[in-house]
């Protein structure tokens, strides 16, 4: 302000060098004389620093569009541009999202990065409808602030069709129980899937000898296949482990929990904002509730009695996993204790199926001596 009056008072003395004042002051002509006209008008006040703020925005985003915007960034402060344009109502002319982000920059607001884009590159598969596959995992486990109450292991099962949350448990363990009992849950609520995927890990993954787990003896009993992810893969389970990274990012690292039972009712509360309201990028920015209908299979109040053909040799597995057939002791899994299984001949003279339910189990060659 200084350096503009001392410029317009010597720039004003009779026989002042206008350009020669110029250069001194390192400005151009037509800076000097706008200066100049501004000060003969307005005097000291027309020196003043002017807003670049142009007279008129005609493409500018209207108030009502901005307060709509700012409104559903509050409310979701972590979805991105995409998901706030996709909740704006349909009377709402909708903008590109990157106005979305325009308007939150202008009000001092931070823009969560687009984690939507994917790579031209990847193909997306997915099962054609609903409840053909559901993959199932537990996310890290995380303390909580009470040092007493232990960690949490937060149980996830996923629909494959409609990234549907079946289930979000918040679990002291990992154990076949604890899974048992939240399925249990799930399937009184949305029926039995056709299979279930999950990793090799416990408590469904394959124990010692190659036998089953007593969580996969139970799916086969009531009707539900099991499928396993192979080893180090962890692209068989893709949908569900894309949402541990949502959950983790949406709500595990912004809140502590001091026991299971807060931790599961933030895990209710944001399971269902998930499945009802949040758009997913995948779905055509629709929530997965709007691909997902409950299964036409109920779950048994019984567990369906095992029946095999006539023709078949059937035996009991022993507490410690073993069968007894042909003189021999033979190994089926520890996850079948107290459960029939058949041993079924095969087209090869000495080689034999072991069979539970409609799943087969082991392979025994009787030629062989053991």
């Amino acid at each position: 302000m200084s350096s503009r009056l001392e410029f317009v008072t010597l720039a004003a003395a009779q026989g002042a060098n206008i350009r020669a004042l110029c250069r001194s002051f390192g400005i151009s002509p037509q800076t000097a004389y706008k200066l100049l006209a501004r000060f003969k008008e307005h005097g000291i006040e027309g020196l003043q620093e002017q807003s670049r703020k142009p007279h008129s925005s005609p493409r500018r985003s209207n108030a009502e569009l901005e307060s709509r915007v700012l409104e559903l960034h509050d409310k979701y402060p972590c979805w991105g541009a995409r998901k706030l344009a996709a909740l704006l109502p349909d009377d709402c002319a909708k903008p590109h999202p990157n106005t979305i982000s325009a308007i939150l920059r202008r009000h001092g607001k931070q823009v969560q990065p687009s984690t939507d884009v994917q790579s031209p590159a990847v193909k997306r598969f997915e099962h054609e409808a609903p409840n053909l596959l559901w993959q199932m995992d537990f996310k890290g486990h995380f303390p909580l602030i009470d040092p007493n109450a232990g960690r949490c292991f937060p149980l996830t099962v996923l629909d494959d069709h409609s990234r549907f949350a079946i289930c979000l448990k918040a679990c002291p363990g990992e154990t076949g129980d604890l899974v048992k009992q939240a399925l249990t849950e799930a399937f009184k609520r949305y029926g039995l899937p056709e299979r279930i995927t999950c990793d090799n890990g416990n408590p469904w993954g394959t124990p010692k000898q190659n036998g089953i787990t007593k969580i996969e003896a139970w799916l086969i009993r009531i009707g539900v296949k099991v499928g396993h992810s192979r080893p180090m893969h962890p692209q068989t389970q893709g949908k569900d482990e894309r949402f541990h990274r949502t959950l983790k990012r949406e709500l595990l690292v912004h809140n502590g929990f001091n026991s299971l039972q807060s931790c599961q009712q933030a895990f209710d509360r944001w399971r269902d904002q998930y499945n009802l309201i949040r758009p997913h990028y995948a779905l055509q920015q629709k929530p997965p509730a709007s691909r997902y209908a409950a299964s036409a299979r109920p779950y048994p109040d019984t567990l369906p009695d095992v029946e095999y053909d006539a023709a078949d040799n059937v035996r009991k597995v022993r507490g410690n996993g073993f069968i007894y057939f042909s003189n021999r002791q033979l190994f089926v899994g520890e996850g079948l204790v107290g459960e029939s299984v058949a041993i079924r001949p095969t087209d090869i003279d000495g080689l034999f199926h072991v069979v539970f339910c409609n799943r087969k189990i082991r392979e025994f060659d009787l030629r062989i001596e053991l």
